[in-house]
């Protein structure tokens, strides 16, 4: 019997609430979650037959661990996944829980806890997580003596403010009375070298804090489940080029461009509001660069971390050139013996630390402070090249085997010198000879909603317009009932109006029923969008009344904020609200997952 009939007899089998609650477990997860599910019921069925599944099903909150998890990209929840899978395995009692979903009123019985979770741009928590955050680090907040607890901390060293919410939690919680299961993880971009040894760790211990001695099952072993998704984040799948253009006009101040790949063969599937993940390549002029500076030879063997290729090879496909980071600042520090640069890592020194790195990338750094590197020293000092998110800007209801991007091209003069982005390079300079190593990141948080009568607010300026595409083709491929209302801004109406003739196609077709638009230089004052909100106040406020959802994409540091406080505003002077009331009442959407952000 093949594995397809084997699988088609099992299900065959279920009840029909059985199968139901199945299939509610499994939606939503990718292949990595599954495959661990796989294992861990592969070693459960293991227990049945020889009998070790212990007697009691479900067990007090005191006899089990909680892992909590807040996740903006997916990275906390994937850890979290396996995490929970591995424990279960063991014998243990598990709860895995997304923040926004935990019973606030449960935090006092907890007795062994794990928290993974992502800090957001300048120290932000995910927005599935914003409100329980508020309430852990609030007044409200009851003792936690009985608490033993382990925080795994994600985060990015190229922002002032690494791993701040997994700080706050861990020192929160002590405060309350709890005591460390595991001391604090802090992982940086390339999260599993970091979370994996941790959870390891924060596994064992949890493991000898609920008694069980049963070992855990060498689920690693498992042959995965057969899948038509073989494609992902460490098996990425090579995309041909469809189509590459420019969609700005040839005097504007910055390239976009508008970017169609090739899914046919890979089993890949997306829904509006995922993003593609693309594994870049460094540009080759930026290696020269390094090489000239360094007085390095591109072609010497440079041994690290078990794989041994030519330092070329390590600076164009293995290493981070484009992102400075504060372990980049303190080797540098360190190297050149410049004590005015350490200087900049103190605690006191947070504004100089956030000018330097919006201002610099790493070569800049080199140039200012040199030292005499070596080939093996500079590998294990940059951070290992990781992939670049982008958000899909096309339904696949509407495209097929078809993925859209639309990416903004780094390419600036500064310091005397030109400067590229890694991933916006790569793919700019792609063509149709090229295939591009690529994979899908869910983001379940940013889904139009179920019933398509609900009317729908989309806020993207500048390439956050991107999903919003995807959005009305999605609505437009499925007829759906509600209304549809794009903010859009940039520069210049008449060289940075992305995607303008498809807009213009859609309010004559009825698939948008509104546009404002906020062009920043075509005047003598700046506009915005946050402007043409409160301009819009009053009928904003009456679609979101009426069950619309609203969603934000693009600039976290800046757009969000600014759209955030106009938000409020609308509902102080719309609803006669008090600010606290209204910015509960946007708390209170987000929650409800009305109000959805996909910000970085």
């Amino acid at each position: 019997m093949n594995a397809v009939v084997a699988t088609q007899t099992g299900l065959a089998s279920l009840e029909g609430d059985k199968l139901s609650s199945l299939e509610r477990l499994a939606d939503g997860l990718g292949p990595a979650e599954l495959y661990w599910i796989a294992a861990w019921s592969a070693a459960r069925a293991d227990q049945l037959q020889r009998g070790t599944v212990p007697a009691a099903t479900a067990k007090a909150i005191g006899d089990r661990l909680t892992i909590l998890y807040g996740s903006q990209t997916g990275q906390a929840k994937r850890i979290a996944t396996q995490l929970s899978a591995r424990a279960e395995a063991a014998g243990l009692a598990v709860r895995l829980v997304r923040a926004d979903s935990y019973p606030q009123r449960d935090l006092a019985k907890e007795t062994h806890l794990v928290v993974v979770i992502s800090t957001q741009g300048d120290a932000e928590p995910p927005d599935d997580a914003r409100g329980l955050v508020e309430f852990i680090l609030g007044k409200r907040a009851p003792r936690l003596p009985g608490l033993r607890y382990a925080v795994l901390g994600l985060g990015d060293s190229s922002y002032p403010e690494f791993c701040a919410i997994g700080r706050q939690l861990d020192a929160r919680f002590a405060e309350l009375g709890g005591s460390r299961l595991a001391p604090l993880g802090e992982a940086d971009v390339d999260v599993d070298a970091v979370a994996t040894p941790w959870t390891e760790r924060a596994f064992e211990q949890a493991r000898q804090a609920l008694g069980t001695t049963q070992p855990a099952p060498r689920v690693t072993t498992l042959q995965p489940v057969p899948s038509r998704v073989t494609h992902q984040r460490d098996r990425p799948f090579a995309a041909a080029v469809l189509d590459n253009q420019s969609i700005v006009a040839r005097d504007a101040g910055r390239d976009v461009r508008h970017l169609e790949l090739s899914l046919e063969g890979s089993g890949l599937r997306y829904e509006p509001g995922d993003a593609v993940g693309v594994w870049p390549q460094n540009p080759a002029a930026l290696v020269d660069q390094w090489l000239d500076l360094l007085k390095l030879d591109g072609e010497q063997v440079v041994y690290h971390d078990g794989k041994e290729w030519p330092l070329r090879r390590w600076l164009t496909h293995e290493r981070e050139l484009t992102r400075l980071s504060r372990p980049l600042i303190a080797a540098v520090a360190d190297a050149s013996g410049d004590q005015e640069l350490a200087g900049v890592l103190r605690p006191d020194q947070s504004s100089r630390l956030t000018a330097l790195l919006a201002d610099l990338q790493p070569i800049d750094l080199w140039r200012r402070h040199p030292a005499a590197w070596s080939a093996d020293e500079l590998v294990a000092a940059l951070r290992p090249q990781t992939p670049r998110l982008y958000s899909i800007a096309s339904s696949q209801k509407a495209v097929g085997d078809e993925v859209h991007l639309t990416v903004a091209v780094i390419d600036y003069l500064a310091h005397g010198q030109r400067h590229w982005g890694a991933a916006s390079s790569f793919l700019a300079a792609s063509t149709d000879e090229h295939r591009l190593p690529v994979f899908i990141e869910e983001n379940e948080r940013f889904r139009l909603p179920k019933d398509d009568s609900r009317d729908v607010i989309m806020i993207g300026p500048g390439t956050g317009v991107a999903p919003f595409r995807a959005f009305v083709q999605e609505r437009r491929e499925t007829a759906a009932r509600g209304r549809h209302w794009l903010f859009f801004g940039n520069r210049h109406f008449s060289s940075d109006f992305l995607y303008q003739i498809e807009w213009q196609a859609a309010l004559r077709d009825g698939s948008l029923d509104r546009l404002e638009l906020a062009f920043s230089r075509d005047g003598e004052a700046k506009v915005y969008v946050q402007q043409r909100i409160r301009e819009q106040a009053r009928d904003l406020y009456a679609w979101l009344q009426e069950g619309a959802h609203l969603y934000v994409c693009g600039d976290a540091n800046h757009m969000a904020k600014d759209v955030h406080a106009a938000l409020i505003e609308v509902a102080v002077t719309q609803g006669g609200q008090s600010h606290e009331q209204a910015r509960e009442w946007l708390s209170g959407l987000l929650q409800q997952g009305r109000y959805a952000r996909d910000v970085y």
